[in-house]
């Protein structure tokens, strides 16, 4: 997918046609949010990287007494059980974000085949799947997350389907959208006028429009996922015995940190936790708001909207 292929009534005369990698730059080049954004899941995935070369103590053995304080030894304290939080929040980072990534695929593969399949061929198919999906929109995620997880067991890989199989139903219904409008276009008719297969109107025409949109989509979900997989956790739903920002936030709730004073176990895996959200989100924000220009004008500005002056009439005494 190296270009994006837009309908020519879509765009100005002149439009240049620019690759996924150009379109990315523009927006990290006019968008300071998009940079902030990326700078912050680059830290947080640079720093899982690395956690097993420096993060300074083992997360297996007591290297302190348990909730003992920040201090110059460790940086943010320890847990009930004598365990060096930094190392902790370090390396529990890294499986936290496998499993928001993993996760987020599984939910984009899923949504964005139905999508494409209900958008494109519609009738049966496209009433089928949007109805599944209507189901699942309608029922709160964090709640059937928790039945499902319940019934599973509490295992990384079933946090990790249960995720994923909650959220493609809006990512499809976006999607859909998206294909029922790119398959209306005068060369997607062309080229089926002229004998050109499904699969290749859609691998040729329909996926490299649809594409970067799943892009942002996924950024968005990644955001998501971290979350539900943090919740979840947090209730207790995932396995015990590994290590992540939720398990850290439930072994610290679970083990009275709040009445014993140690702030140092809840507050530092809160804030990495927000901090990654936001990072997704920020990225993923600026990259739909250059992708769909009908977001530029869709909210008020008071930078650039302003009350149209009052034209009155004098009249002329008498």
């Amino acid at each position: 997918m190296t270009s994006i292929v837009q309908d020519p009534g879509a765009v100005t005369d002149g439009a240049v046609l620019k690759s996924d990698a150009g379109m990315l730059r523009e927006v990290l080049t006019e968008r300071k949010t998009a940079v902030v954004g990326l700078c912050i899941i680059a830290f947080f995935v640079l720093l899982a990287v690395v956690a097993p070369i420096l993060a300074p103590y083992p997360t297996d053995a007591r290297t302190c007494p348990v909730f003992a304080a920040p201090s110059a030894s460790h940086w943010l304290g320890c847990d009930d059980g004598g365990i060096d939080l930094l190392s902790e929040i370090m390396v529990g980072g890294g499986i936290s974000l496998i499993i928001g990534f993993t996760a987020t695929l599984v939910s984009m593969v899923i949504g964005g085949g139905f999508g494409i399949l209900s958008g494109y061929f519609g009738g049966w198919m496209d009433i089928g799947l949007m109805r599944i999906a209507d189901y699942l929109l309608v029922i709160p995620d964090l709640a059937f997350a928790m039945v499902i997880a319940d019934v599973w067991g509490p295992s990384l890989p079933h946090v990790i389907i249960v995720i994923g199989v909650l959220e493609w139903a809006a990512t499809a219904r976006m999607i859909r959208a998206q294909v029922k409008s790119v398959k209306e276009r005068v060369y997607v008719k062309r080229a089926r006028s002229i004998g050109a297969s499904n699969s290749r109107i859609v691998f040729r025409h329909v996926l490299p429009q649809v594409g970067p949109l799943l892009i942002a989509n996924t950024v968005l979900t990644v955001a998501v996922s971290i979350y539900l997989e943090t919740a979840l956790a947090f209730l207790g739903l995932e396995d015990p015995s590994a290590i992540t920002w939720g398990t850290i936030l439930q072994h610290a709730f679970g083990r009275a940190a709040i009445s014993a004073g140690a702030w140092w176990a809840i507050i530092p895996d809160g804030l990495a936790v927000s901090a990654l959200i936001v990072g997704c989100f920020l990225l993923g924000q600026a990259i739909e708001d250059a992708l769909n220009p009908r977001l530029r004008v869709a909210h008020l500005s008071f930078r650039h909207w302003k009350l149209r002056p009052v034209v009155t009439r004098r009249l002329d005494a008498a």
